[in-house]
């Protein structure tokens, strides 16, 4: 009799993650005058290193990846990507090299930003694509051209969403069946909203807040789809899109969204991310006051970003 197979990745297991992760109650004027309670789910103090709900998406992918025999990560993001600043922390932790593939190479030769400096501080080696080469970033050719550079590599999908990811999320809505009606997430590749929405089971609903534009239908519509035919073999849960809150797209912001952002965090004493988490609030809150979430229920947020 042979015993289980043994971990790829101990090390994981040092990291100590803070799970299932806090409940926060707020009381919010927009949510009590509707009858509604509002709950944050605090995704974001999972791991101090790690930042947001990244830790659910990695997991798995970094099992899989040392399980392989890999030695080095390379992933792709913006240039403020919470997915980039997860990996290159998690490369830190377990011993990976990563390699962090930048959407715009008219980024290359200005200052780093905060969130890419923290990146190369945790030693990952950052590469510029142009904005043609990134939207072809599947393709063989593109691929073949990063092999040619830096070798061999493990690759994690750009905001570490696929079908493990989607997978590793489904913990999420598991975590909040019995706590929610209705589960809000900020979304930009799609993952945690596909996984959530399969963790909640019957009887709750998932909205996705898309943080960039994208026409109607949104891409994510088909992207969520599909994660979920990958993940799961066909549809999971109750969920639906809402696009009206991109503020103009990713990492834009309008005067509102400032406005409101600075009067949650006076109100709540809580820092907001404003790439994802105000995008969220600012949406949830709009849909609150526009009487769309039932008098006595109650409404999460999942914090999956810190500023």
């Amino acid at each position: 009799m042979t015993g289980p197979a043994p971990d790829p990745l101990p090390g994981l297991r040092a990291l100590h993650p803070r799970l299932p992760s806090p409940l926060q109650e707020v009381e919010d004027g927009a949510f009590a005058r509707r009858g509604v309670r509002l709950v944050l789910k605090r995704d974001d103090l999972i791991h101090p290193d790690l930042p947001g709900n990244k830790w659910r998406k990695l997991e798995p992918n970094l099992r899989t990846a040392a399980a392989a025999g890999a030695r080095t990560l390379l992933t792709f993001g913006g240039a403020y990507s919470n997915h980039l600043r997860a990996t290159a922390a998690a490369g830190r932790l377990l011993g990976f090299g990563t390699i962090g593939v930048v959407r715009g190479d008219e980024l290359a030769g200005a200052p780093l930003n905060p969130s890419l400096a923290r990146c190369a501080a945790d030693g990952m080696r950052l590469h510029f694509l142009d904005r043609d080469s990134y939207r072809r970033k599947s393709e063989p050719a593109v691929l073949a051209a990063l092999h040619d550079r830096f070798g061999a590599f493990h690759v994690l999908p750009e905001g570490g969403s696929n079908a493990l990811a989607a997978q590793g999320c489904t913990e999420l809505g598991r975590e909040l069946r019995g706590v929610a009606d209705t589960v809000g997430v900020a979304c930009g590749t799609g993952g945690t909203l596909a996984g959530l929405a399969a963790g909640l089971g019957p009887g709750r609903r998932a909205l996705g807040f898309a943080v960039l534009k994208g026409g109607r239908p949104h891409f994510l519509q088909g992207t969520v789809e599909e994660l979920q035919r990958a993940a799961f073999g066909g549809p999971r849960g109750d969920w639906r899109l809402e696009d009206r809150f991109h503020c103009g797209g990713y990492a834009r912001r309008t005067p509102e969204l400032d406005a409101f952002a600075d009067a949650f965090e006076r109100r709540h004493g809580l820092p907001l991310e404003r790439v994802y988490v105000a995008k969220l609030l600012y949406g949830l809150t709009t849909l609150a006051e526009e009487g769309a979430f039932p008098a006595g229920s109650t409404v999460a947020a999942v914090i999956t970003g810190a500023p």
